[in-house]
């Protein structure tokens, strides 16, 4: 019995993903770090790509070493990115060292992406700062003025600014200083307020109070990564800046969510990006 050939049904081709890229360390348990962010953007459709700046070999209860990368492997790296594939939006995690954020800023001012998010990572989950003071000051000098979006939690904002923070009024005289030093727009991440928390974000002339319910739970490992993983997806989809925060804030809060019960570490477990 002979059979018909069928032709094989096509279907238009899809369009190319946003092209974003992280510079940030790695995180041997996969909870923080570009793998967070690269998870996250996988879940937001988009095309991820990396500088790595560190290796470390951490899980959910310590940092146990770190291998810094060679500040000339740091710039091979986006160089060899950013001529190719190029990126709508680029976001700076772990950098860790003067060197590391003097060639990664030469590369940003030679490539000029369209957005440019700077998370400083500055402190451990503790609150307790990693580096000497000169790594604050690089990233005041070098980084902040290119940044469209800087994104620091109250540990990080008290110590580049030297105050202290503890309440919502405090946190809105800080994302002022903070605007003050360069960058474009500030968000001022999970601010306690009662029994809630609260993002601030400042435009630039008005400061935004974000609510966001408080999960309880110790599996929030890497949420700072994927908030700002998620604000450089929408923006690279078209969002404006306070509407991708809001977005941003949405998707974090239910990927916290989704781990929460999760009996999956001995310490600070991962959180779990959801389409």
């Amino acid at each position: 019995m002979a059979y018909e050939k069928r032709p094989i049904p096509t279907r238009p081709p899809l369009p190319p993903p946003p092209k974003l890229l992280t510079i940030a360390g790695s995180d041997s348990g996969g909870a923080a770090g570009l793998q967070a962010d690269l998870r996250a953007w996988a879940v937001l459709e988009a095309y991820g790509m990396s500088v790595i700046t560190a290796v470390t070999a951490q899980n959910s209860l310590a940092v146990n070493a770190i291998q810094f990368m060679p500040p000339d492997f740091i710039a091979a790296q986006l160089q060899a990115v950013l001529s190719d594939y190029g990126a709508a939006a680029v976001k700076t995690g772990f950098l860790g060292r003067v060197a590391a954020i003097e060639v990664v800023a030469a590369g940003l001012r030679q490539f000029n992406p369209p957005f440019l998010v700077i998370d400083p990572v500055l402190v451990n989950h503790k609150g307790a700062a990693m580096f000497d003071t000169a790594v604050a000051a690089a990233y005041l000098g070098h980084l902040f003025p290119l940044a469209d979006l800087l994104t620091p939690n109250p540990a990080e904002a008290a110590l580049l600014l030297n105050m202290d923070i503890h309440c919502l009024a405090d946190g809105e005289t800080a994302v002022r200083r903070l605007h003050d030093l360069g960058p474009k727009t500030i968000l001022l991440k999970r601010l306690p307020a009662g029994g809630r928390l609260v993002d601030l974000f400042f435009d630039g002339a008005l400061c935004h109070r974000l609510p966001t319910a408080k999960i309880q739970t110790g599996n929030t490992h890497g949420s700072g990564d994927v908030f700002s993983a998620a604000v450089c997806a929408y923006l690279a989809r078209g969002d404006e800046m306070e509407t991708a925060v809001r977005h941003a804030q949405t998707f974090t809060a239910k990927a916290i969510q989704a781990s929460a019960n999760w009996p999956f570490s001995q310490g600070h477990g991962p959180i779990w990006p959801q389409a």
